[in-house]
């Protein structure tokens, strides 16, 4: 028998499709418990997932099937039949037959049901084989038990200063205290980090794949990436859990491609295919210019998707289903995924609808003679129906624009009907049409769209819509990161829908923003607005931004206004500005009775002043951490001085997490390095408290001190 369950653990990883588990008095000596188990043949899609079934949660789950497919319901009424066999034993002979059926399940071209049971063996015939294929794979997502939350969970006093080496690095065995020294002292050398992807190819070519592999996971790609697929980063995570940090996960493979292909591909993907685009009237910033097609000039930070095709964009969707699976599978219901929507979509049409919303924001501050938003202004339909008929427009097609206006009792919130960009059957140039008040004729603010880029425009909200369901499903939230300025405006607009559509009972979706932007507090105050009035959750997160030498450098080159706040100052006014203001509305929400969730706020920043400016905010409007309305959030590898102290003393804290293999995130390394080189300041800290934590540790015996946390993430 334990032969036998060596060779099921063995053959699970490859034959093995479902696992359905019940309860059972009558459990025999194999030892696995009441469970069925699906075997198939050598090739298994990699698509299939793992789910757990337990017949004691039969009545709670009776509810739940009245929504489900018809397939699913034809898996349920299975599960009864097992379970109604449950009383029937196996003879001797059957055991072996048990045990050939394991061993040799390959041989068999179709799948067969076998009962780990000594109670109980049964053959699932062709028929229910072919019905359960037909169950959709979202039914089959695996959901991990709850995890083991200790009994004591133990909360820590937090030093605002962020000065205590024991606080910071309790989480870190010794060895990993002295591997991060080396990678800071490294990133200190200046000339290094300015030619380093060029020395990392040199030690690879050198030394071969082994050894810089062994040599990375020693230095670089051991202190900033988590490992090298999802399950070898479960260790990472549990630990992070066990002294109060969550994760956001992110798969950070990236392609290393040279400019002249990275331009080739962002000029081709940013040009409509279209004979109708107007050159003349096209608005500068939202056009691709050559000089500044490869986004990765001057960005360390932030990692850039090139569009090759619609199947790379497929793949970059079950990437970031993965990540999603890998966070659910380790986290229970609190870790983050990070995506990009220029990973899913042709870059083109990012920038033909950012440019519509640049336009119809212009259209309508002409309409109301002012400057701002929408919302700023209280007009109602009524009153743009009697500026048009003074115009002496009012035609059937200016009524049928008024008819798909957006509006509350507040008046005016969207000139086009938004939440049709989250639709399949949502045709970008037929809707954004305005009336002109000079020709009193519909008139377009996009240029006409061939079919097969509004297609491709489909195919992109597909995409986001099948990952963020997913994330619904899972329990996990999502992060859209936020990108360049030119499309910026599209990525914001998608994401509100987004929230709007999955956010109504909790935030699922988060948007990111800039504070580095002029623009941020406007933006941030305009779509919390959107929130209360249109009802959803509004989910954020802030950083300072990651694009500001290329933004400030683009916009002066192409003659449009600079995006970028004047100075370092100025930037970190918008950030707790917009903080405030967040902050604000959520003590209003608390005041008045109502979820203080419906907004929440991720702080990301490796500036201990604004760390310490939120904490104190939060004291000073009455915001507890177990409100769980504010978290904090910084990089895998980058100021654990700030986070760990902050989760260990009961706050919510997040590492953005990276994950991949080694050779293959070589570029993202490269981006740390640079990175490193331009924060000397917080390096010099963070090496002052690893020095002092190593000696610590020589002075009081412990050098080999392994670390074992008893903390429980907010």
């Amino acid at each position: 028998m334990a032969f036998l369950r060596t060779i099921c653990a063995q053959r699970s990883t490859t034959n093995l499709v479902y696992s359905y588990s019940g309860s059972s008095s009558n459990s025999s000596s194999l030892g696995v418990g009441g469970k069925y188990y699906y075997f198939i043949g050598s090739k298994v899609p990699s698509s299939v997932r793992q789910l757990s079934y337990d017949a004691s949660d039969d009545n709670d789950n009776e509810s739940e099937l009245k929504s489900t497919s018809s397939s699913s319901r034809r898996l349920h009424h299975h599960r009864h039949q097992l379970q109604q066999n449950h009383n029937q034993y196996f003879q001797p002979h059957q055991q072996k037959q048990l045990l050939a059926k394991v061993l040799f399940a390959p041989v068999f071209n179709h799948r067969q049901l076998v009962h780990t049971d000594a109670a109980k063996s049964q053959t699932v015939t062709a028929a229910t084989i072919e019905e359960e294929k037909a169950i959709p794979k979202k039914e089959a997502r695996f959901r991990p038990p709850a995890p083991k939350i200790p009994e004591n969970p133990q909360r820590d006093p937090l030093d605002v200063g962020f000065n205590d080496p024991l606080a910071a690095f309790k989480s870190k065995t010794t060895w990993e205290l002295v591997r991060a020294y080396v990678v800071y002292m490294i990133c200190s050398f200046e000339k290094i980090v300015e030619h380093n992807m060029t020395l990392l190819k040199i030690a690879k070519a050198v030394l071969g794949d082994k050894l810089f592999e062994m040599l990375m996971k020693s230095t670089f790609y051991g202190h900033f990436v988590a490992g090298e697929d999802r399950w070898k980063i479960i260790p990472t995570l549990e630990r992070l859990r066990s002294f109060g940090v969550k994760p956001i996960l992110d798969y950070s493979v990236e392609e290393d491609i040279s400019q002249e292909e990275a331009e080739k591909r962002e000029v081709e993907a940013s040009t409509s295919t279209s004979s109708f685009v107007n050159k003349e009237d096209a608005l500068p910033q939202y056009q691709v210019d050559k000089t500044f097609a490869d986004r990765r000039y001057k960005v360390n930070s932030a990692r850039t998707y090139f569009y090759l095709n619609e199947a790379t964009c497929e793949r970059n969707m079950e990437v970031f289903i993965k990540c999603l699976e890998a966070v659910a599978g380790a986290t229970f219901g609190t870790g983050i995924t990070a995506i990009k929507l220029t990973a899913l979509g042709r870059p083109q049409l990012l920038l033909q609808l950012s440019e519509v919303i640049s336009r119809a924001r212009q259209y309508f501050e002409e309409l109301v003679g002012g400057d701002g938003n929408v919302l700023n202004y209280h007009k109602t339909i009524n009153d743009l129906e009697k500026y048009y008929v003074s115009l002496g427009i009012d035609n059937k097609e200016v009524k049928n624009f008024l008819k798909n206006v957006t509006s509350d009792k507040e008046g005016i919130l969207h000139l086009f009907p938004w939440t049709g960009i989250v639709n399949d059957e949502f045709q970008l140039s037929d809707t954004f049409r305005v009336p002109d008040p000079k020709t009193g004729q519909m008139r377009r603010l996009i240029s006409q769209i061939p079919p097969k880029e509004e297609e491709m425009f489909r195919n992109m909200i597909r995409r986001l819509n099948t990952i963020v369901k997913t994330a619904e499903e899972l329990d996990v939230r999502i992060m859209v990161d936020a990108e360049q300025t030119y499309f910026q405006p599209a990525i914001s607009r998608i994401t509100l829908e987004m929230m709007r559509k999955y956010n109504k009972d909790k935030a699922i979706v988060f948007n990111t923003y800039q504070c580095y932007l002029r623009e941020a507090f406007r933006e941030v105050t305009t779509d919390l607005e959107q929130a209360k009035r249109q009802n959803f959750y509004f989910g954020a997160k802030l950083v300072r931004g990651a694009y500001m030498e290329q933004e400030r450098a683009r916009a002066e080159a192409l003659g449009y206004p600079d995006p970028i706040n004047p100075n370092f100052d100025a930037t970190t006014d918008m950030y707790h500005k917009t903080l405030t203001e967040c902050l604000r509305r959520i003590k209003i929400l608390k005041d008045c009775g109502e979820d203080a969730k419906k907004i929440g706020i991720m702080v990301a920043s490796h500036n201990e002043d604004t760390v310490r400016y939120a904490i104190q905010k939060m004291k000073e409007i009455g915001i507890s951490p177990e409100d769980k309305v504010i978290c904090f959030g910084q990089l895998l590898g980058m100021c654990d001085y700030i986070t760990f102290p902050l989760g260990q003393s009961g706050y919510s804290a997040y590492k953005y997490i990276p994950y991949g293999p080694v050779q293959e995130v070589l570029p993202y390394l490269s981006r740390r390095a640079q990175e490193n080189k331009g924060v000397l300041q917080k390096i010099r800290k963070e090496k002052r408290l690893l020095l002092a934590e190593i000696f610590r540790r020589m002075r009081t015996g412990q050098l080999f001190y392994k670390p074992k946390g008893n903390y429980v993430p907010i």
